[in-house]
C-alpha cells in the first residue's frame, strides 16, 4: 500500500475584500499518496487554484488560512516559518503555474533561471548549477538545449515555456508536485507531449503529483482518482472509471454531461431549457443557396511573409458559402490565426486575393479597411476577452461602440434598444451592462465579445480561439449560443480551433493546416473519423476525452 505524503484536513481559506471577508476554500478534506496523480477539477471559481497556493504557502497578502491543517509527511505546512517554509518551497514540494510566460522573468535568460532555482536549495558552484540546468533541459525535451539556455521566454512557444516551468519545478527533486492548468492555450498535440513528459517524469522520480483542470477528459487521461470541486468544497472523489461512468453528484453529473466526446452534439452539450430553445432553431430546415451562386468568401493562393523570412502561410485557398461553418485547425505556429487575421483584414497578405460577396477585398491595406462599407460584414471574436474589451468601457459601451461607428448610431434611445437586443441574443443579463470587464466573469465577457462582433448584423464571423480558457459547461452554452447565431441569421463562421471536438461539433467542414500550408480538408466527421494523412491522424488520436480517459486510467 502506498504511503501517505499529504493531508489536507477541514481546510478554510478566506481573502480580504472591500465587502468583507470572502471564504473561497470552505472545510475542504483530501489526501494524496507517495507517487499518485491525483485529478482536482471543477469550474474556474470552485477554489482549485487557491487550494494548490495554499498547500505551498503561496497565498497572496490578501489571503490566508482561517481553519484547518495541511500535513505534509506529518507536518503542518501552516505553522512554518523562515527556513523550514523555505525548504518546503521549490524542494519539498513545486508548482506549475497556469501561465507560464508570466511566471517566468521575461529579462533572464531561461538557463539562468533554472540556475538560480537550484542554487537557492542546493549549495553548489554556479557552473555546477548550469550543467544541472542543461540535464533539465535535456530531460523536457527542449530541443538544442545549449543554444536555448541562453534563450527569453518571449522567444519560446508556449510549449517551450511550459516546458521551462517544468524544469523549474522538478530541479530539486520535490516529493509533491501541484501543476495548475499545465496546458491551458496548448495545442492538442502540445498538450499531449507536456503531459506525456509530466507523467513519465512522475513516475520516474516516484513524484506525486495534484493535476488541477477543468479539462476532464485530460484528468480522465492521466489521473487514476479524481476530486471534483464546487464552491471552495470537494462534492464527489473517486476513480477516473467510477466517476466519469456513474457519478453521483449533479454538480459532477453537469460537468461530465458538458464534456465532449467523440460522439457529442452542442444540443448534448446544454441544460433542458436550453436544449429544448436550441431545438426549435435546429428543427428549421436550413436554406440551401441554390445552384450557381457565387460564394460569400473565396480566399484565393494566399500567402504571408514576416520581414521577408520564411512564409508564415503559403498557397492556401478556400471558399465558403453564406451560413457555412468551417474550422480551421492545425497545431501552435502552423499558420491558423495569421491566415484568419487576413482574411478579417486585419494583416495585410503577401500573396494572394480575398474575394468577398464579388469584391476582391484582398488588395485594401488593413489600416485602410475601417473605412470600407464591407468593415461590418466582416468581423471577429478573439480569444481572450480580457486583452480584446476596453478596460475604461462598460459592457454596454463595448457592444454600443461597433454600431456607432461602422453603422453610425448616436447615443439615445435607438441605440440602447439595439444594444441591449443584441444582449438578449448572446443570453448576456441587462442588468450586467453597467460593468466593466473585471466585475464579469468568463463566460459573460466571452457573450459581451460576441455580442460585440454580431451587432452590426455581419455576414462572415472569424473566431479565433473563442473557447479556449472557457470552463466546459460555460464553452458548452457558448458554443450552443454561437450556432443558433449562425442558423437564426444566415452568418457564416469561420472557427479557428485547437479543440477538435469543438471543431467537429460546430463545424461543417474542417481545414487542416500545417506549416502555413493545407495537408487535407473535408466533410468534419468525416475527417475525424477517417483521417487521410498521418499529421490529421496524430492530431486526432491527441484529442484528450471520457472515454478513452476511462481505458488509460484504469491501466495506471
Amino acid at each position: 500500500m502506498s504511503k501517505e505524503l499529504l493531508r489536507i484536513d477541514d481546510l478554510h481559506v478566506a481573502f480580504s475584500t472591500r465587502r468583507g471577508m470572502v471564504e473561497a476554500v470552505r472545510g475542504l478534506t483530501l489526501t494524496v499518496e507517495a507517487g499518485e496523480m491525483l485529478g482536482l477539477v471543477g469550474e474556474s471559481g470552485s477554489g482549485k487554484s487557491v487550494t494548490g497556493f495554499a498547500t505551498t504557502r503561496l497565498l497572496d497578502a490578501a489571503g490566508r488560512v482561517t481553519g484547518g491543517k495541511v500535513l505534509f509527511r506529518g507536518q503542518d505546512v501552516t505553522k512554518l516559518r523562515g527556513d523550514d517554509l523555505r525548504h518546503l518551497q521549490g524542494a519539498a514540494m513545486s508548482m506549475i503555474f497556469q501561465n507560464p510566460r508570466a511566471a517566468l522573468n521575461p529579462i533572464r535568460a531561461i538557463g539562468l533561471q533554472i540556475a538560480d532555482a537550484i542554487l537557492t536549495h542546493k549549495r553548489i558552484s554556479k557552473d555546477a548549477a548550469r550543467a544541472e540546468a542543461l540535464d533539465l533541459l535535456r530531460a523536457v525535451h527542449i530541443r538544442d538545449p545549449e543554444a536555448r539556455m541562453n534563450a527569453y521566454p518571449h522567444e519560446l512557444s508556449g510549449g517551450m515555456c511550459q516546458r521551462v516551468m517544468i524544469a523549474i519545478a522538478i530541479s530539486c527533486n520535490p516529493a509533491l508536485l501541484i501543476a495548475d492548468e499545465p496546458t491551458t492555450g496548448l495545442d492538442v498535440t502540445t498538450q499531449k507531449v507536456v503531459m506525456d513528459l509530466l507523467a513519465d517524469i512522475a513516475a520516474a522520480r516516484g513524484m506525486a503529483t495534484i493535476l488541477i483542470t477543468h479539462d476532464l477528459g485530460l484528468a480522465a487521461r492521466y489521473c487514476r482518482r479524481i476530486a471534483v470541486m464546487e464552491r471552495g468544497r470537494i462534492v464527489e472523489e473517486a476513480s477516473a472509471r467510477t466517476l466519469f461512468s456513474a457519478p453521483k453528484h449533479a454538480y459532477t453529473k453537469r460537468l461530465v454531461a458538458a464534456s465532449p466526446t467523440a460522439t457529442s452534439r452542442i444540443e448534448d452539450l446544454v441544460t433542458e431549457e436550453e436544449r429544448e430553445r436550441y431545438a426549435t432553431v435546429v428543427s428549421k430546415p436550413r436554406q440551401e443557396p441554390a445552384h450557381g451562386t457565387p460564394p460569400l468568401l473565396e480566399v484565393r493562393k494566399l500567402a504571408k511573409r514576416f520581414d521577408q523570412g520564411s512564409a508564415a502561410v503559403a498557397d492556401f485557398s478556400m471558399t465558403m458559402a453564406g451560413g457555412e461553418s468551417v474550422g480551421l485547425v492545425g497545431e501552435s505556429g502552423s499558420g491558423k490565426s495569421t491566415t484568419s487575421r487576413m482574411i478579417c483584414r486585419l494583416i495585410d497578405p503577401s500573396e494572394g486575393d480575398i474575394v468577398f460577396d464579388g469584391q476582391s477585398i484582398g488588395h485594401v491595406a488593413s489600416r485602410d479597411f475601417h473605412r470600407s462599407p464591407l468593415r461590418k460584414d466582416i468581423q471577429m471574436v478573439f480569444q481572450d476577452p480580457n486583452e480584446s474589451l476596453n478596460p475604461r468601457f462598460t459592457a454596454f459601451d463595448c457592444i454600443a461602440h461597433p454600431l456607432m461607428r461602422l453603422d453610425g448610431m448616436r447615443a439615445g434611445d435607438a441605440l440602447r434598444q439595439r444594444v441591449e437586443e443584441c444582449a438578449e441574443r448572446v443570453g448576456l443579463p441587462l442588468d450586467l451592462l453597467p460593468r466593466f470587464p473585471h466585475q464579469l466573469s468568463g463566460g459573460q465577457k466571452a457573450r459581451v465579445g460576441i455580442a460585440r462582433a454580431v451587432a452590426c448584423r455581419p455576414r462572415l464571423l472569424v473566431l479565433d480561439e473563442p473557447t479556449a480558457a472557457l470552463d466546459v459547461s460555460v464553452q458548452a452554452v457558448v458554443l450552443q449560443l454561437l450556432d443558433r447565431l449562425r442558423r437564426e441569421n444566415d452568418i457564416a463562421l469561420l472557427f479557428v480551433s485547437h479543440d477538435l471536438n469543438v471543431v467537429r461539433m460546430l463545424c461543417d467542414r474542417t481545414i487542416v493546416l500545417r506549416n502555413g500550408g493545407i495537408v487535407e480538408q473535408g466533410e468534419s466527421r468525416a475527417l475525424f473519423d477517417n483521417p487521410k494523412t498521418d499529421y490529421t491522424r496524430k492530431l486526432v488520436e491527441a484529442i484528450p476525452h471520457i472515454e478513452t480517459g476511462e481505458v488509460l486510467a484504469a491501466a495506471l
